[in-house]
């Protein structure tokens, strides 16, 4: 164990974490030059294409210095926001951390929350400069912010190129000289292990990655979740190099594999403990099971495909512990599914799974939140799909779930920044000098607001400079109403959401004004509106495609042509009484993306 290292890259989304794990790998001689490619530990197309990472790979590397060989085992973990729990229970795994930031970025702000939750865990942090090689780096003011920010001399500031490797040398050996070896096991019988995240394999069943903290578990042994309480056989333990190598033990200290054989969803769950022995062993602390912060319903495009879409539903979450998922109806759509989400980016990372993994085309309803709802007689309860929210007058109070939000940005998009809060029904707190040419705005704000484009926002109202973070802050009341879309007077449960009152306007007419422009036009007239309060409150209207009835006419009476017209119009109308508008699957898409 004195040998043994462990641990991770914490840094903002794009700041090179994956990059420099390539170096890492490259310069220890885990992958061959000739095997090697860009984000090596990023296993997914869709993480290559985006360039960020969604799940955590894990590897092993060996790194001799002073003629003694030691084991390196690096977790590089995802930068978004919507993976914090993940992210808090790899932290758990190791000693120590790599806090990485871009020299031409400098510190921002989900890199203070991820550094926040790697003091709480008393980790050693060793702070990195990467992309040093860039012509536009600020290298001297980003090592002033850095120093600041963690009460170091800047000369303890490692600086590195992900891209050149220049520095990565002088960073292997900073890891093993700085970062301390496993600590001695707390309990002397049986064996326990933390699951930090997890895979599915069609053949092996699930596939734990954990970290031994106390005893052995052997290929074989009987091992137990503890959360589940469920037990089964490990039929396979091993490393990862980054592929995974087959062992006959993993010790304590050590990070790796275990094939469980499970084909069911719901045993193994991120931060849960695996643990062997007979008492068995309390489980170490920390675990939660994640809440859904975003809900969906997705519906398949045929409804002859809900069965399939349902077992993709059931295979993704045996990848993945953190979605939840029940049955739902809507009139106009079918049978589907209401889903709950991490967040915005967990939602498209999941619908676009379906599509590449599953061949599964689904018409997806505008996200919402869960709101807790005070009836007239008293009674509480949950509501988080917007064509559910009760209509006005029936309800005493709603409560909804606020957010704590910090934002770094220029000193020069301070106003426009707090402009955009205030926009989006924010707080404004107390603001502070981050650095000379920083400064860091803290607000709170209710979460259905945060979800309403404001993440794009705040990138357009400060060139993309400011920086966003935010934590949970509680249920507060809320002055809330649903709006309705009605298409040629029936509604549309998918195109239903609930916005502030004092927005109902702007977003009444906003509604049907994209309506109008994705609805392609039907053979009668149809109305667009939006109603709430219990009357209209935005409308629009698409004129009728119209054949040219009396083109094939040449002079004659003009009553010929009448009689024509006149015959078109009934037709018209008597198709406007019986006909019903056929909504395509990407108008739905379209509506739930933001125009920008």
């Amino acid at each position: 164990m004195n040998n043994l290292r462990n641990f991770g890259i914490i840094a903002h989304i794009d700041h090179g974490k994956s990059t420099l794990a390539d170096r890492l790998l490259e310069l220890t001689g885990t992958v061959e030059k000739r095997k090697m490619k860009e984000q090596v530990l990023d296993q997914m197309d869709l993480e290559r294409e985006r360039g960020i990472t969604i799940k955590m790979t894990p590897v092993r590397m060996d790194y001799t210095l002073n003629a003694t060989l030691y084991t390196l085992n690096l977790i590089d973990t995802p930068g978004h926001i919507d993976f914090t729990y993940e992210v808090s229970r790899a932290l758990k795994a190791v000693e120590g951390v790599l806090l990485l930031i871009d020299a031409t970025q400098g510190v921002q702000a989900q890199t203070l929350s991820v550094l926040s939750m790697a003091r709480e865990m008393n980790l050693v942090i060793i702070p990195v400069l990467n992309k040093i090689d860039l012509a536009h780096a600020r290298v001297g003011a980003v090592l002033e912010e850095v120093s600041k920010l963690l009460d170091c001399d800047e000369s303890s500031i490692l600086r590195v190129s992900g891209k050149t490797g220049e520095g990565v040398g002088e960073l292997l050996k900073a890891v093993v000289e700085r970062i301390p070896s496993p600590r001695e096991p707390e309990i002397k019988t049986g064996a326990r292990g933390l699951i930090f995240d997890f895979q599915y394999s069609t053949h092996r069943g699930i596939i734990v990655y954990t970290r031994i903290f106390e005893g052995e578990i052997k290929k074989g042994d009987k091992i137990n979740f503890v959360a589940s309480g469920r037990e089964c056989t490990a039929l396979e333990v091993g490393i990862f190099k980054p592929q995974e190598v087959p062992k006959e033990s993993l010790l304590a200290g050590e990070i790796g594999y275990i094939v469980t054989g499970i084909k069911e969803p719901g045993i193994a769950r991120v931060g849960d403990t695996i643990a062997k022995g007979i008492p068995l062993p309390p489980p170490l602390a920390g675990y939660a099971i994640p809440m859904p912060v975003v809900w969906a319903s997705l519906y398949p495009e045929n409804q002859d495909d809900i069965r399939e879409l349902r077992l993709a539903l059931e295979r993704l979450q045996l990848s993945d512990s953190s979605i939840s998922f029940e049955e739902e109806s809507s009139g106009t759509l079918g049978r589907g599914f209401r889903v709950g989400f991490l967040g915005m980016l967990h939602l498209e990372i999941i619908t676009e799974r379906l599509r590449r993994e599953f061949n599964q085309a689904v018409i997806i309803t505008s996200p919402t939140i869960s709101y807790e709802i005070l009836a007239n007689d008293d009674t509480k309860r949950n509501v988080y799909s917007a064509a559910h929210f009760p209509d006005d007058n029936t309800y005493k109070k709603v409560l909804e779930p606020w957010v704590s939000v910090s934002i770094i940005t220029p000193p020069e998009y301070a106003g426009p920044v707090s402009q955009l809060l205030y926009e989006h029904e924010a707080l404004l707190g107390n603001t502070e000098n981050f650095s000379h040419d920083r400064v860091t705005l803290n607000a709170e704000m209710p979460l259905r607001e945060l979800m309403r484009n404001f993440f794009d926002r705040l990138k357009s109202v400060s060139s993309g400079y400011a920086s966003l973070s935010y934590k949970d802050a509680g249920l507060r009341d809320a002055d809330i109403t649903r709006l309705d879309v009605l298409v040629a007077d029936e509604r549309i449960p998918a195109f239903s959401r609930v916005v502030s009152r004092r927005q109902i306007e702007k977003e009444a007419e906003a509604a049907v004004e994209k309506l109008e422009k994705v609805l392609p036009r039907q053979l009668f007239d149809v109305k667009i509106q939006a109603k709430a309060y219990g009357r209209i409150i935005a409308s629009r209207r698409i004129s009728a495609m119209r054949k040219d009835v009396t083109g094939y006419l040449y002079g004659g009476d003009i009553t010929r042509k009448m009689k024509l017209l006149e015959k078109q119009k009934k037709g018209k109308k008597k198709m406007k009484a019986q006909g019903r508008v056929n909504i395509p699957h990407d108008v739905f898409l379209k509506m739930t993306r933001s125009d920008s």
